[in-house]
């Protein structure tokens, strides 16, 4: 009954991990594309900030804490291949998580090169990785056509986005 509650928090954390990995990108395109309006920076820097420092960097470890928590009361998972192929996922989507924090303080500094184009096309990363890590988790296995598939489909996407002009 404790697995139960435990994998409870666990998707609660990642809920609100992932809305701050949907939307502090947004932040980023707009704090770049306005960055001539002073007043409009400033209050852009503070929501940055403390989305990711009180709800984005809380969330992703209480992810991460949680998720081994049920890996420990679970450890036969790991012998799965879409668990470990999900563990994988979940590496590259703390180091996206962790870039984020990067950026912001490049942002904060004014010293950030990238466009809001940039943002705009590296915001669909955590889309494409929570799919991916969703599709397995549910499915218990690695579908290696439609895996390809969406990875194909989301190169497709951000390539899109990437070289939109204005």
């Amino acid at each position: 009954m404790e697995y139960l509650y435990f994998l409870s928090f666990h998707v609660i954390s990642i809920l609100s991990w992932m809305a701050v990995l949907f939307y502090l990108p947004r932040l980023y395109v707009h704090h770049q594309e306005h960055s001539e309006k002073e007043e409009f920076v400033e209050v852009v820097k503070i929501q940055e900030y403390k989305l990711y420092k009180y709800i984005g960097l809380p969330a992703m470890w209480a992810s991460i804490i949680s998720g081994g928590l049920l890996l420990y009361l679970n450890p036969s998972l790991l012998g799965n291949g879409w668990m470990i192929l999900k563990l994988f996922l979940l590496a590259l989507l703390t180091v996206y998580s962790f870039s984020m924090e990067h950026f912001r303080k490049k942002l904060e500094s004014g010293a950030c090169t990238k466009s809001g184009q940039f943002f705009r096309a590296y915001n669909e990363v955590p889309t494409l990785l929570s799919i991916l890590i969703v599709l397995y988790v549910v499915t218990k296995s690695v579908p290696v056509v439609l895996s390809i598939f969406i990875l194909l489909l989301f190169a497709f996407i951000i390539y899109k986005i990437a070289t939109l002009k204005k």
